[in-house]
């Protein structure tokens, strides 16, 4: 794996530290509140429906739609340069309504996305310790990622 200069990457934190665990074995986890049983993202120290303080961990499908999304097309940073045009993408997660987590969509060509797309995570390993979760239509075949 070659890391491009530049390249942006994750700094992780105490509270953050497990979900970059699960994304470095390809598995997407979330916190789930004990009180509520909401899962949350991003990462909290408090339950933002009840303010417990109780969560654990728990693997989620890694599965959703395309609630919004933006398509880059210029950039004067040199690691993004090499990717327009992108799609930044919030998605919306099967486990919970409202559940929403931000990424990059891939193998897509930008004109092909619609809102309530179905896709699923992927994840790109940028380095040899951390991998990165990216989205791309349910189904689509394993190809670029990212």
């Amino acid at each position: 794996m070659e890391m491009l200069p530049g390249q942006p990457l994750p700094v992780p934190t105490v509270l953050t530290q497990p979900f970059w665990d699960g994304c470095r074995e390809h598995r997407l986890s979330l916190q789930r509140c004990l009180g509520c049983r909401r899962f949350r993202f991003y990462p909290t120290a408090a339950c933002p429906h009840c303010a417990s303080p109780d969560s654990r961990w728990e693997e989620v499908s890694g599965q959703g739609t395309v609630y919004s999304w933006i398509v880059a097309r210029k950039t004067y940073d040199p690691y993004w340069r090499n990717r327009v045009p992108y799609v930044c993408a919030i998605v919306e997660l099967r486990e919970q309504e409202g559940l929403f987590m931000p990424g990059l969509l891939v193998d897509v060509d930008p004109s092909e996305v619609r809102a309530e797309m179905p896709v699923e995570v992927v994840f790109e390993d940028v380095s040899e310790t951390v991998s990165l979760p990216r989205w791309r239509p349910r189904g689509a075949a394993a190809g670029r990622s990212g």
